[in-house]
């Protein structure tokens, strides 16, 4: 079984990322990822993450750029997380209201390594990583 899932790679003006931890209760709970959300039937990329956002955070946000594709297997299931690059509307870094997580956090992108990841989002630390060794040399 195959579930499409999109990720939002939020970066404020301080170069920080948005990361949020998985509430009790819910799949993964306790561990970090990039906020997002399964697409629903129909749904682009880009609707879901706004939608989700919404929908999780209270969060407007504008997607703008195509970050990458992986997929993770999980024992009979495939998830394929397709991440993008988004902006926060104005104003929206005070309002958050969460619904589907516990705690968020902005981050640089070399203090990625100090987070527990969920499985499906280690391929998009990597590459943060990697992009961030690359723009600091």
């Amino acid at each position: 079984m195959l579930i499409e899932v999109a990720a939002a790679i939020i970066e404020n003006e301080q170069g920080e990322l948005l990361i949020a931890r998985k509430r009790e209760g819910t799949s993964n709970a306790g561990l970090w990822e990039f906020p997002g959300g399964k697409l629903e039937q129909l749904e682009s990329p880009q609707e879901c993450l706004k939608r989700e956002l919404l929908e999780e955070m209270r969060a407007a946000i504008e997607p703008y750029a195509y970050f990458g594709t992986h997929d993770h297997v999980q024992e009979e299931r495939t998830i394929r997380l397709i991440a993008w690059r988004a902006r926060l509307h104005a104003g929206q870094a005070e309002e958050w209201v969460l619904t589907d997580h516990d705690a968020i956090r902005w981050v640089v992108p070399r203090q990625l390594k100090r987070y527990e990841f969920a499985p499906a989002d280690h391929w998009f630390v990597d590459q943060l990583l990697q992009e961030a060794r690359k723009s600091s040399e």
